[in-house]
């Protein structure tokens, strides 16, 4: 088996090609259980997906969890999937398309795509694809604002194990996170302030929760800054909204297993807040820039379920940013910043400034 993928054909003189490739966690092609399978299998058997020593979680993946998930889970899907497929899947779409009108008015020649690190199309086939339409630079975006090795981190670990196949590597540049972004987060406060113009603003004793997705307590302990980014989105849109601390709460959601997770859990909160007398609770999921299984169907669902069960009066869900203009604007102003140097609009300004640059100093030379 040869070492290097065959490569395409590559005419001397042509201009570099620069794409940026949104990339999200991924999804089933259809809420089916042999979907749902081959899905769960690749997700759970990515190390950094799941630390346990593959002699330990081979049986316990396939002997159990591959036997018994996938018809929960595909349950699960169809209670939210929407007549163009998953609703993560659409909206990364819809995003990446909004993406390439937006850096097209500003003047940017970039090519636009998304992948999924798990499921299709994968992030190999796309990055393909972009080498063989003539990209030579490519800027990652892993759709997380807060970084983690399980999330983050595998997207970057696939893209260098594309590049290992390459004999003539495209340039490449990986946007880390944007957990304190100051446009992310005013998008997230511009989407609660909407959603209070409609509802509103809660009363007193009423809680707002922002619900994070969870992560093994063990991550942290082993220096995972994961747990610090969510807290400090928290912290700057709850004071982009003028929260007291009384007034809001972060959580962690999605729990799985018998380990230990980030805490305090979401589910339970919600129960504990409407024991306690909590009549409203509003809930929004900063991690998640798109609506996905986690936020429509565990949160807008179940969370709901869960608050009115036991003694809740009101339980709203605010949507994730989806198409929200606020957050393509900061989506797009990102980019920029990453794509500095590489586009052709940033190289014309620079030659430009060169240009005028050398034109004062003969013209002072001159003199």
């Amino acid at each position: 088996m040869p070492r290097f993928q065959a490569e395409p054909p590559h005419p001397h003189g042509t201009a570099p090609g620069t794409a940026v490739v949104i990339v999200n966690l991924g999804t089933p092609e259809a809420p089916t259980a042999p979907a749902l399978k081959r899905y769960l299998r690749q997700f759970l058997s990515d190390p950094r997906v799941v630390e346990i020593p593959r002699p330990l979680w081979w049986p316990i993946l396939n002997g159990i969890i591959l036997n018994v998930r996938p018809k929960q889970s595909a349950e699960k899907y169809t209670a939210v999937w929407l007549p163009e497929g998953s609703p993560l899947r659409v909206h990364t779409e819809r995003q990446a398309k909004l993406l390439t009108g937006r850096l097209g008015e500003r003047g940017h020649h970039v090519t636009v795509a998304w992948a999924m690190r798990y499921g299709a199309p994968s992030l190999a086939d796309v990055l393909s694809q972009l080498k063989a339409g003539g990209a030579t630079r490519i800027l990652l975006l892993p759709m997380y604002p807060q970084y983690a090795a399980s999330t983050t981190a595998t997207v970057v670990d696939e893209a260098c194990r594309w590049l290992l196949a390459q004999r003539n590597q495209p340039e490449m540049r990986f946007i880390r996170d944007f957990h304190d972004d100051p446009a992310y987060i005013d998008a997230l406060a511009g989407t609660v302030r909407a959603h209070w113009l409609k509802h509103g603003r809660p009363a007193a004793g009423d809680q707002l929760i922002f619900s994070f997705h969870g992560l093994p307590r063990r991550s942290l302990d082993l220096g995972d800054p994961y747990h610090g980014e969510c807290l400090k989105t928290g912290q700057l849109l709850a004071e982009r909204l003028n929260l007291a601390s009384e007034q809001y709460k972060i959580c962690f959601q999605s729990r799985f297993g018998k380990a230990e997770w980030l805490q305090p859990y979401t589910a339970p909160t919600l129960e504990a807040l409407a024991r306690g007398g909590t009549r409203r609770v509003d809930v929004i999921c900063p991690g998640f820039v798109a609506d996905c299984l986690e936020t429509l169907e565990e949160i807008a669902m179940e969370g709901k379920t869960a608050f009115l069960a036991n003694g809740g009066q009101e339980y709203h869900y605010i949507p994730a940013l989806n198409e929200n203009p606020s957050w393509l604007a900061a989506l797009t102003a990102l980019v920029e910043r990453h794509l500095n140097g590489w586009s052709t609009t940033e190289i014309a300004d620079i030659s430009a400034s060169t240009a005028t640059a050398q034109h004062a100093k003969a013209h002072d030379a001159g003199t």
